[in-house]
């Protein structure tokens, strides 16, 4: 697993700040997965990412899109705040 930072924004994730979430998963991610399972490996699914507790609600709503529509939408989101 990555290190809890925020997909997003980059914070460092502190104990019960935000959490991980896992996306839809992408015909590559069913890929990742099934070859991890046939060489016992282990590592970070690309269908999940960490999210500060700023970004985490947003984030679990959009849960049932693949991460990359996911994570799309809330930078838009987050340019059009700024903008």
């Amino acid at each position: 697993m990555r290190p809890p930072i925020c997909a997003i924004c980059d914070k460092d994730l502190g104990e019960g700040e935000g959490g991980l979430i896992y996306f839809k998963q992408r015909f590559s991610d069913r890929v990742w997965e099934r070859k991890m399972q046939r060489i016992n490996g282990v590592g970070h699914p690309p269908n999940a990412e960490w999210f500060c507790e700023k970004h985490y609600p947003r984030a679990k709503e959009l849960q049932d899109l693949t991460i990359d529509k996911a994570i799309a939408i809330i930078l838009k989101e987050e340019d059009s705040e700024k903008g």
